[in-house]
């Protein structure tokens, strides 16, 4: 472990190293990429906006339809990025046209019609606006959609047509997209997220419109060299964080890599786990105008994937639910975390498989009111909340929540208890009501919702840094709840996006597959030249 935990820094040496050695033989050059674009002297770029982002599991029944995307339409868009605010500088830097931006909560598959009808909307946009300079192609990069593969080629294939190959395309995704050799080979600038947790989101999002901004300023245009390396691994976030090693020194690399004159921009992707789709795998991609470093830091950083790939674990202490709640009520420090993870509906899953809170409400440490205290979040369930409503807070409720969506695992749940508080006018639940059952506090949704901010529990009267377990349907805990965490423990529980990814009945993904082939070959790991978009 330590000597390719050293291989791996070694690299990421090796490319600083070359780059502030080059950076004093090219200061004119450096100088004119690390300024911010500067269109004063000319007429400004036209620059259109648009994307859907969705993580969706094709091993969950959910389904996903238009209204969760909440799309953004027209000026509506900026809202999504702070740093195109009115006085920003890179908003001054062009003409900016934001056609239509979607954002869901992870789920299920997207319908079929959901999807035609957003892209339908976006190509519609785009063809009364244009022409354009660039596009920003604001995506995920792990949707499914009922019956079609690989949406985010279709989409930006489909793009294309519209807004022609000359046009400039700068795509920002998240690490856990996937690129498919059709997504390299329409998109023109690519990068993804650096950190997972995702606390370079907007910064990632800036870094692909400073980049295509600066092409355009510089009359650069297209890199000339895109060098794509699929990696035959496919491994859950909770294995693969930043937080701890290998991940963390295999993505340190990446920023001093697209640093170096020449590069344009390197990134690494997971890849999506819970889809069942060909294009599921991970990759590198570097883009740049030098074809050796372009292809050399491609492969370099590739193999260091590779190289690493039994050292992955996960970011938490792991064990079965039993296990987790035994250790949980004997631990003397609290709040004690357990990620309930196989439901998580922040990776795909559907939010209301009731196996665990079964479990838990079983158990006869809980079934008395002054056990150890528990906070669990969350279970939908619409129609308890309209008698938790009608009862009132200290009234008494008793019905069923869950398993609407996916009872595979465990049948809707009665809850028979207490209600303490009700709150309305949440984006995702809309309404969310606590029942008290026993020692445990149970948050009852009107929609589904992930909890992953303290807020999210202090404003329904619940302090999870005083409770003495925190059941949260979540796989690695966000930035928030981490550091809340006294301790934790990651729960192996099923549902549509189980961690235990050897259960799930994947059909089509591209064999062998790391960890599912343990012993399989070295692959082949030469950088592959991706054409130009206006070359296909």
């Amino acid at each position: 472990m330590k000597l390719l935990l050293t291989q791996i820094i070694f690299i990421g040496a090796l490319f600083t190293s070359s780059f502030y050695s080059d950076l004093e033989k090219n200061k004119s050059a450096t100088n004119s990429l690390l300024r911010e674009p500067n269109f004063s002297s000319k007429a400004l770029p036209r620059i259109a906006i648009a994307g859907l982002g969705i993580e969706s599991s094709t091993f969950s029944p959910a389904r996903t339809t238009e209204e969760a995307f909440h799309a953004k339409y027209s000026t509506e868009v900026f809202t999504s990025y702070p740093f195109l605010s009115t006085d920003s500088l890179l908003r001054k830097q062009a003409t900016w046209v934001p056609t239509i931006v979607g954002k869901s909560l992870p789920g299920g598959a997207v319908t079929r019609e959901t999807y035609e009808s957003l892209v339908k909307k976006t190509l519609d946009s785009l063809k009364k606006n244009g022409p354009y300079d660039g596009l920003f192609f604001d995506i995920h990069g792990a949707m499914s959609v009922v019956g079609l593969d690989d949406p985010e080629g279709d989409f930006i294939t489909r793009i294309r047509k519209v807004i022609g190959t000359k046009t400039l395309i700068s795509t920002s995704m998240d690490l856990h997209g996937n690129v498919s050799w059709r997504l390299a080979q329409n998109t023109d600038l690519i990068t993804c997220y650096r950190m997972a947790p995702h606390e370079d989101a907007m910064q990632t999002k800036k870094r692909a419109v400073s980049n295509l901004l600066t092409r355009l300023e510089q009359g650069k245009g297209k890199p000339a060299y895109k060098a794509w390396i699929p990696i035959p691994i496919l491994l859950p976030g909770e294995q693969t964080s930043t937080r701890i090693e290998p991940g963390k020194s295999i993505y340190q690399a990446v920023a001093p890599a697209a640093a170096q004159p020449g590069i344009v921009d390197a990134a690494i992707w997971i890849g999506y786990a819970w889809a069942d789709e060909p294009r599921n795998h991970a990759v590198v991609l570097v883009t740049g105008d030098n074809k050796a470093k372009v292809t050399q830091t491609a492969e370099q950083l590739a193999k260091s994937f590779w190289d690493a790939r039994s050292k992955f674990d996960f970011v938490a202490p792991t064990g079965s639910l039993k296990e987790s709640l035994d250790q949980a009520i004997a631990s003397q420090k609290h709040p004690f975390f357990i990620s309930d993870s196989g439901d998580n509906p922040t990776a795909g899953g559907a939010g209301d498989v009731t196996w665990t809170l079964q479990q838990i409400l079983a158990r006869p440490e809980f079934k008395i009111e002054n056990g150890p205290s528990l906070i669990y979040a969350s279970i939908p369930g619409p129609d308890l909340v309209k008698k938790a409503i009608a009862a009132g807070v200290g009234g008494k409720v008793d019905g069923l929540a869950g398993a609407k969506v996916d009872a595979r695992f465990a049948p809707p749940i009665r809850l028979n208890g207490t209600v303490t508080a009700i709150e309305h006018g949440d984006k995702d639940a809309e309404t969310e009501v606590v029942v008290k059952v026993g020692s445990v506090n149970v948050i009852v949704t009107q929609k589904r919702k992930p909890y992953h901010k303290e807020k999210d529990f202090t404003r329904l009267g619940l302090n999870p840094r005083q409770s003495d377990i925190v059941v949260v349907k979540i796989g690695y805990l966000e930035p928030e709840l981490y550091a809340m965490r006294a301790d934790w423990i990651l729960a192996l529980t099923p549902g549509g996006v189980d961690q235990n990814l050897a259960r799930l009945p994947y059909r089509r993904i591209k064999r062998p597959m790391f960890p599912l082939d343990k012993n399989m070959k070295d692959p082949d790991l030469t950088a592959k030249l991706v054409p130009a978009s206006d070359k296909i």
